[in-house]
């Protein structure tokens, strides 16, 4: 084919050797696409495992000692707490479980699809920083489910533990899963705001030293965060998440108190340039005079 009707064929260039607008929704799409289908293969894969996930997300609450629900005891769930009310619901909880499942199984595709957009737009320092930021990302989200998965059945028996002796309990499906996700969520991310912090240091818009002087409110406010923001609402899951909120922040802090001093060296020593004459002392210094030599 000839070259000049491949030039006409293709898209002209920006100023600059940008991407076009068009080019770029056309990327976007295709990302998104890419990002759906490996979602999509991760909820088939979570389709056949979630009996085994049903099982692992409700067989804490199901052994809690003390609490009685309407539903008649089975292996499985002994305590009789877990029900389903209606036609589809089983259907719709099955599907949540195998969706959130392949969200998180195919959460390595689809988060390297959105860098993947993104990449072409930084320069080679930011692309640096922006993998060690994703790096540490997942495994704090990942910390923060963890141990959201281990107080949510203390918090639930704490919680039920109010019931009067003369009542007994029930646990819809799509309730209970709403809340352990919602506890999942509030977890994770909580786990995420210290990296943030950094996040903002190294954009310029917090320093060290404002963060020093104000420490003792920030800790207070990660106590007020913690307290509002967890679905229970109960004292022992707000120091669960408190403390170790409170633990991050000081290695935070200790990252951006270490990062400005070393941008304070780095410029102090960009501030001498090697060409720069050093000044010239003009100061007569004193000469002494031997003793024995005053002819």
């Amino acid at each position: 084919m000839d070259t000049n009707r491949l030039d006409k064929l293709r898209p002209p260039a920006a100023p600059g050797g940008r991407m076009p607008l068009r080019e770029h929704l056309r990327e976007l799409r295709n990302r998104l696409a890419k990002a759906l289908l490996f979602v999509f293969l991760g909820t088939v894969a979570g389709w056949y495992l979630h009996p085994w996930l049903i099982t692992e997300l409700t067989g804490p609450s199901c052994h809690l000692p003390g609490l009685h629900g309407i539903a008649p005891a089975t292996s499985a769930c002994p305590n009789g707490l877990m029900v389903m009310q209606g036609v589809m619901t089983p259907l719709t909880f099955t599907f949540k479980v195998a969706l959130a499942a392949g969200v998180v199984i195919s959460s390595p595709f689809w988060s390297y699809q959105l860098w993947a957009f993104a990449a072409p737009g930084l320069h080679r320092h930011e692309k640096r920083y922006t993998l060690g930021f994703v790096a540490a990302a997942v495994p704090l989200f990942l910390s923060g489910a963890g141990l959201a998965y281990w107080v949510f059945p203390k918090a639930l028996q704490i919680l039920l533990g109010f019931t009067p002796g003369s009542f007994s309990n029930f646990l819809q499906g799509d309730q209970f899963l709403e809340f352990f996700i919602r506890m999942i969520l509030v977890f994770g991310i909580s786990f995420e705001m210290p990296l943030l912090l950094v996040l903002l240091n190294f954009a310029g818009v917090v320093s060290a030293r404002s963060l020093l002087a104000r420490w003792r409110t920030l800790v207070m406010l990660i106590f007020v965060f913690s307290a509002l923001a967890t679905p229970t609402g109960d004292p022992l899951t707000m120091m669960v998440l408190a403390v170790p909120m409170t633990a991050l922040f000081a290695v935070s802090l200790s990252v951006i108190v270490w990062r400005d001093r070393a941008r304070t060296r780095r410029a102090a020593s960009a501030a001498l340039s090697p060409d720069e004459a050093s000044s010239i002392d003009l100061t007569p210094s004193q000469i002494e005079v031997p003793v024995g030599s005053g002819d």
